[in-house]
């Protein structure tokens, strides 16, 4: 049988003690729905699967609907393949190289996004920071950190994500997770 290698990208949960979703039971739940090879990486939600190639969607919704049947909470899940998460690596527009993993973010979308959602914000007041769009993802680059970021603070207002779902991960993550679906 031919597989792929997924990953699964929940919003969201385990902060400030809300939503918890332990990672060994991610596990179960994504075994219990014939996924293979499960692998979780911290506790932030980012597990890595095996399944039969298919719509990511349509994955990502069964997962959904499994976490709030075992948890009674809903949960915004991206679900994304391999080749697309190296794919988001290598297109990066800032240089990794040398810059601390907490130092470049990148904001996976669930659909594509133009250019004119961002149009509004001026980066200029924010330097250093910065962001780049790609493909249903966005680039983040906030050298004191996520938390510290005043950029972040604007990218993350309603008005812009409005119909999306949209889920942070620095870039530490985001090249564990390439490696970890490489097939």
């Amino acid at each position: 049988m031919v597989t792929k290698r997924y990953a699964a990208l929940l919003r969201g949960i385990n902060v400030s003690g809300h939503k918890k979703v332990p990672m060994a039971q991610l596990r179960a739940l994504l075994e219990g729905l014939g996924h293979g090879g499960v692998q979780t990486y911290l506790q932030s939600g980012n597990a890595v699967f095996t399944a039969a190639p298919g719509d990511e969607e349509s994955l990502a919704a069964g997962l959904r609907a499994a976490i709030e049947e075992e948890f009674g909470f809903a949960v915004d899940v991206l679900v994304r393949d391999g080749a697309y998460l190296r794919a988001v690596a290598d297109a990066c527009p800032f240089p990794a190289a040398g810059l601390q993993g907490k130092q470049l973010h990148v904001t996976y979308f669930s659909a594509p996004v133009d250019a004119a959602r961002f149009a509004a914000i001026d980066q200029m007041p924010f330097l250093p920071e910065e962001f780049r769009l790609g493909d249903r993802a966005l680039y983040l680059y906030a050298p004191d950190g996520l938390g510290r970021s005043r950029l972040a603070e604007q990218l993350s207002r309603p008005a812009l994500t409005k119909g999306l779902v949209a889920t942070t991960r620095n870039w530490n993550t985001v090249a564990r997770l390439v490696e970890m679906t490489r097939d």
